[in-house]
């Protein structure tokens, strides 16, 4: 018996990353690594059972995030965000950043093949811990120039109140 519910995994390709006080995606981020969440484990031992020992779930790490993005002439995103912890130019002034408002929760939205927003994963209180402008220069290379941030963050859940996407059917016009 055929199905219709999609039983397929989905792409890795389709995605965008977002704050999440805005619907404006961070243009060109082609890239994401590092969603990664790992529970310390703590063991316990007994007195009275000297050969084994419970494992129990201690402290929680969340590994930083790193956002890569094709350089352009006009997109100073990661920049501006970087320069909120750390400015050479007010360093050099004597005077010191402003860490106001340097943490940002961000979404990362996964959509399928027909665009359909599918996934959505809030990352919170990220701030940027290390920024590479440029990545390697060489002029014997056929490459783009790519920038990376690497973002500190608190951790991230999946937006399960999320609808499932609808189902799409395309008409065969020679059926």
């Amino acid at each position: 018996m055929a199905t219709t519910a999609r039983v397929d995994p989905l792409k890795n390709f389709r995605f965008r990353v977002r704050y999440s006080d805005s619907t404006v995606p961070f243009l060109g981020v082609h890239k994401i690594t590092g969603m990664k969440r790992t529970v310390e484990v703590v063991k316990h031992r007994d007195g009275g059972s000297p050969s084994t020992s419970a494992k129990l779930p201690g402290r929680v790490e969340y590994d930083p995030i790193v956002l890569e993005r094709g350089v352009t002439v006009n997109g100073h995103e990661f920049e501006k965000w970087a320069n909120k912890t750390w400015s050479f130019a007010n360093s050099a002034s004597g005077r010191e950043t402003s860490l106001k408002d340097f943490r940002r929760d961000l979404v990362i939205d996964i959509h399928d093949e027909t665009g359909q927003k599918v996934l959505s994963y809030h990352v919170f209180n990220c701030w940027v811990s290390e920024y590479q402008p440029l990545s390697e220069l060489d002029a014997n290379a056929n490459a783009v120039l790519v920038q990376h941030i690497t973002l500190q963050n608190e951790g991230w859940i999946r937006d399960v109140a999320m609808p499932p996407a609808a189902e799409v059917a395309f008409d065969d016009p020679a059926v």
